[in-house]
């Protein structure tokens, strides 16, 4: 009996050995070789083939869409989205007209489960399913400045990542929570059959990139068995050439099959030179170049390039025809000798071919006729490289707020209209095909409130942004499918229809006017009633305080005097005239931007706003657009082009089932009442969620948070005459982390939806 005893626990003991080396720790032996390797999806120059139920392959056109693991009240990395949403969701992608999903990293296992049950009721019904591209993501932020690609933590952090997914994606491995920052689960789902490739790493940052071409000159090539360097290629480029070519290769002889591979790029990384010009405005010092990694005749599937391209980024095409204008002498005189030293020292590094030498004239002429650069540059991609070319990133935003402008063809990085929205897309889509690329995915399914973007990051807690839906942040806002605060539809809607709004709203009533304030996780909402009002001839002012250490009881620009020291006043003076000024005490753009922006330091004693100044500026935002040159403004302006104002308020219908609905719309008349909607970020609140807002900048040299419970509103008609406008508290309480949210097809959705039906 005890000898059956030892034997049974012995032979648990294996067994559980090997499980947790089988499916934890990827043990295997390899058996198969690449001659034996099964391929569904190859390339055959330009273009992609996949095979077909009697054998034969058929060019495909990979037409994705980009997918996110985030939702409201979630950060992506809590991969808070379940199997039955995505299951819906995938439906959704596919009814639009999508045959491919692209997501950037390994998803809980419910995204896999998801995926796998989809495809199989797809087949079982004889339809089409739905394919995937997976990405391997890496974090090469943290290595800026300090290591280099062939780190260990680095390298292999990425090279066991690789063989990871390739595990997850055979449902073959169990992860436990929190490894590597990716998803978790059981992962026992073979997903295999409908995965296209695997796009490696991400938008690479300049630095990372050239430390280790300066530090690893002595690993400038690789040869493995599936992936090869050419002659020339960089330490940078071996590495990507190791790293793929260990994907193959574990693929390969674990599990028999091959499929695509490409290496994430991006413009800043293109594989072309530029002229000075652009080297100094947007810093493009290196290259990535994936022509310079070949395959062998072990490799049967193929390669392609990807890379993330949107209609207003790069604009390296327009800084060129604008340094036409400039002699390079007169840039050289502003920016100095030194400057040159540098851009000519990574230039001889470079070595690298001129983006003018792949792009025709013809190239800048669009379907309607219009100079676009984005079309030309998706030329010069697809005519340099000899694989085929997936823009595996495109689209624009309706985010509110806006950090770039496109001047050529409008496709701005936001401030534009669900149904702007949707036409820009398609206008996107037509430029990437008209160019000769093979594919494209789409940025993105779904709006997600966690992300940030560079020019209003300062001015938030980075720390909760999950938790709240922030108009003025445009990278939030690039879904066809959005969430709406409320759980069913949200509070107020800026369309005219008060009766949304009750008594227990009523804040104020003086002097004939009534004001009445609510409030969601995007914005704050004002309903103002005024007897016999006259869009066309009335002035209302709204004063806001929010702060209680700074603020004036009088704006000299308007000539209106509050009970209260005010930080806002909202003057609503007919359709195109109205705005949100702020106190020029708590102007966020002066105390952050005003290097860039202003010809003074505000920090300086002598040029400091007085607490009560009683001086109300426009709020502006910043642009990054295109500036060769020094544009020093006065004290009084900022320089056209580098900012805009973000304060004016756009008049429209804000209801999602009105045929007239303008999802931008900030406010609308109604008879005696005007609604509007003023989004928290452009008060200074930082965490709307907690009721933080901006401390006085100049006493905490910098962006402080303050929690505040309350704010002091009040209204007031210009008609008054000597106006001294009461005001009265308005109670803010926030709401945490419990935010309600339901989900809505953006217009833009059911525009790429009949456009890409059209096309069959």
């Amino acid at each position: 009996m005890k000898k059956f005893i030892i034997i049974a626990c012995a032979v648990v003991a294996v067994a559980v050995v090997l499980y947790v080396g089988f499916f934890h720790m990827g043990w295997y032996i390899g058996l198969q070789n690449s001659d034996e390797a099964d391929v569904f999806i190859t390339t055959e120059g330009k273009e992609f083939r996949i095979r077909q139920e009697d054998g034969s392959f058929a060019p495909f056109e990979i037409r994705g869409v980009d997918l996110g693991s985030g939702k409201p009240g979630a950060w992506s990395v809590d991969y808070k989205i379940d199997k039955a949403t995505y299951k819906r969701w995938f439906g959704y992608i596919q009814d639009m007209g999508a045959n491919t999903i692209r997501i950037y990293t390994i998803h809980h296992s419910d995204f896999y489960e998801a995926f796998y049950e989809y495809n199989t009721r797809r087949e079982e019904e004889g339809k089409q399913p739905l394919y995937l591209l997976n990405g391997v993501w890496v974090n090469d932020y943290v290595y800026n400045s300090h290591s280099s690609a062939y780190d260990p933590e680095f390298l292999e952090t990425l090279e066991n990542d690789c063989r990871t997914l390739v595990d997850v994606l055979h449902g073959n491995l169990t992860l436990s929570l929190g490894y590597q920052g990716i998803g978790s689960g059981s992962y026992q789902r073979n997903v295999s059959r409908w995965v296209l490739g695997y796009i490696l790493g991400v938008e690479w940052e300049s630095s990372l990139v050239i430390y280790t071409d300066q530090v690893c000159e002595d690993q400038s090539s690789y040869h493995g068995e599936y992936l090869t360097t050419a002659e020339g290629s960089s330490p940078f480029e071996a590495m990507l050439a190791r790293v793929g070519d260990g994907l193959i290769g574990y693929e390969t002889e674990r599990y028999g099959e091959q499929r695509l591979v490409a290496f994430s790029n991006w413009p800043n990384t293109d594989p072309f030179s530029y002229p000075l010009t652009v080297t100094y405005a947007r810093s493009k010092t290196t290259c990535v170049d994936v022509e310079k990694i070949l395959p062998t005749e072990n490799y049967h599937s193929g390669m392609f390039a990807s890379y993330h391209v949107y209609p207003y980024f790069p604009d390296y095409l327009d800084i060129v025809k604008e340094s036409e204008k400039i002699p390079e002498e007169e840039i050289l005189l502003h920016y100095g000798q030194l400057r040159k030293e540098v851009i000519e020292y990574r230039k001889s590094l470079l070595d690298a071919p001129s983006v003018l030498d792949y792009v025709e004239e013809s190239d800048y002429v669009d379907r309607q006729g219009r100079y676009n650069t984005y079309r030309a540059y998706l030329s010069a991609l697809a005519r340099y490289h000899s694989v085929p070319v997936v823009i595996s990133e495109y689209g624009v935003t309706t985010g509110r707020g806006m950090a770039r402008e496109d001047p050529n063809t409008h496709r701005n990085q936001g401030h534009m209209t669900e149904e702007e929205q949707g036409q820009a897309i398609v206008e996107c889509y037509e430029d990437i095909m008209d160019a000769g690329c093979a594919g494209s995915c789409l940025f993105s399914w779904q709006d997600e409130w966690f992300k940030r973007t560079w020019n209003t990051m300062y001015a938030i807690d980075r720390d909760y942004t999950a938790y709240w839906s922030d108009l003025q942040t445009n990278e939030q806002f690039f879904g066809v499918f959005t969430f709406d605060p409320g759980k069913e539809k949200s509070v107020c809607y800026t369309d005219g229809d008060v009766s949304e709004w009750s008594d227990a709203d009523l804040v104020s009533e003086e002097n004939g006017v009534l004001l009445s304030v609510k409030y969601d996780e995007r914005a704050l909402y004002f309903l103002i009633r005024k007897e016999n009002f006259d869009e066309n001839a009335d002035t209302l002012y709204i004063p806001i305080d929010t702060n209680p250490k700074i603020g004036s009881t009088y704006c000299e620009n308007y000539d209106v005097s509050f009970e209260r020291p005010a930080d806002f006043l909202m003057v609503i003076d007919g359709r195109e005239n109205s705005r949100v000024v702020v106190q020029e005490r708590y102007e966020v753009l002066m105390s952050t931007y005003h290097q860039e922006l202003y010809a003074f330091n505000p920090y300086y004693d002598e040029n400091t706003p007085a607490a009560n100044s009683p001086l109300f500026k426009p709020i502006n935002m910043a642009l990054n657009a295109v500036q060769l040159l020094p544009q020093l403004p006065s004290e009084e302006d900022v320089p056209t082009g580098i900012s805009y104002e973000t304060g004016l308020l756009r008049y429209g219908n804000g209801d999602p089932e009105s045929p007239d609905f303008d999802s931008l719309a900030d406010f609308m008349f109604a008879g005696d009442y005007i609604e509007v909607r003023v989004p928290w970020q452009l008060l200074n609140f930082s965490n709307p969620s907690d009721m933080m807002i901006h401390d006085d900048y100049y006493e905490c040299y910098g962006i402080e948070n303050l929690h505040i419970n309350e704010m002091y509103v009040g209204a007031g008609a210009e008609e008054n005459g000597d106006l001294r406008i009461p005001m009265e508290r308005f109670a803010l309480k926030g709401w945490g982390k419990n935010v309600t949210y339901h989900e809505r097809f953006k217009k833009s959705y059911y525009i790429l939806k009949e456009y890409w039906g059209s096309l069959g």
